[in-house]
């Protein structure tokens, strides 16, 4: 009779222990195991496999860096239809290849954060819990550059680059136009601008996404061996008058102008690939920013 009571007793006992801890664990909080943007970007810097600089425009633009992640949205640029569209979609990570805030430091003179339409824009951030991080220097400065990498893909020119120069291509014999066309096409921009002939017959291509700026510009279109240059944007009175004057000399020299956006948005979709090798804890999703021009041929009611 003992025996069994005791029996009863260790039972009671061990049933009351097993309820305690059902109910502990009911009660308690389940740690979120999303990683932080901070992690993130941490993860980042321990993959892109070239050093890590202190003064480097690749930081956090706005947001809170301790925010768990729920989604990634990588971008060529921030503007705020991107930023709503990642919202929209729960995606509360923003990796932009260019600034958020209209200047390279995201600090534009002449603006201060009482202006509107900045005003509305960090509104937004803030609103929907979003942290923006911008990858600029680090994925240029791999070899290859991430964007170049991209654009390369997407023009279909991998097996026309030099391999002694990531940017020059030795294409088969064609015209300017043609030339203007295709890139037009596969880069997706139809406000390509062109400088020089159209009829001119191009071979050696020289390419510069984004804005290089003239000393860059310059050191590609004077090279002997290059026909054109393709360019993202550049100022008119520096790289586009050099390449008007040439023309006008004679010169077997042209330019085109891609547009900022496209000619690096591939690079950026690039990026989201390579980031999806590693990256395994939260969805990521490629957001291209809109090509913020159109001409009057193309616009429609």
């Amino acid at each position: 009779m003992n025996a069994t009571r005791t029996q009863s007793q260790a039972w009671k006992h061990s049933f009351a222990i097993a309820l305690l801890l059902l109910l502990t664990s009911l009660l308690t909080p389940a740690r979120d195991s999303r990683p932080t943007a901070r992690e993130v970007i941490a993860e980042i810097q321990s993959h892109v496999g070239v050093p890590w600089h202190a003064d480097t425009v690749d930081t956090f633009k706005a947001g809170n860096p301790d925010t768990r992640v729920t989604g990634i949205a990588v971008t060529m640029m921030a503007t705020m239809d991107v930023l709503q569209r990642a919202a929209a979609q729960g995606l509360n990570l923003v990796i932009t290849h260019e600034p958020t805030f209209y200047a390279h430091l995201d600090t534009p003179e002449g603006l201060d954060q009482s202006d509107p339409v900045w005003a509305e824009k960090r509104a937004f951030i803030e609103k929907h819990g979003l942290v923006v991080w911008r990858f600029h220097d680090h994925w240029h400065e791999r070899t290859p550059d991430g964007i170049e990498a991209g654009v390369v893909k997407q023009l279909q020119w991998e097996k026309f680059q030099s391999p002694d120069n990531q940017f020059l291509f030795h294409l088969p014999n064609t015209t300017l136009r043609s030339l203007a066309a295709y890139v037009a096409e596969h880069l997706q921009s139809p406000v390509v601008r062109v400088v020089g002939d159209p009829q001119m017959s191009v071979r050696v291509v020289a390419l510069s996404p984004g804005a290089a700026g003239f000393e860059h510009e310059m050191q590609a279109l004077t090279r002997k061996d290059v026909d054109v240059l393709l360019v993202g944007e550049t100022r008119e009175w520096e790289t586009v008058e050099y390449a008007a004057d040439a023309v006008t000399q004679g010169k077997h020299k042209a330019l085109v102008v891609i547009g900022h956006v496209p000619s690096e948005q591939p690079g950026m979709e690039e990026c989201t690939a390579w980031l999806k090798t590693f990256v395994k804890s939260v969805p990521i999703e490629f957001i291209p920013a809109k090509q913020p021009f159109w001409t009057p041929a193309g616009a429609k009611d």
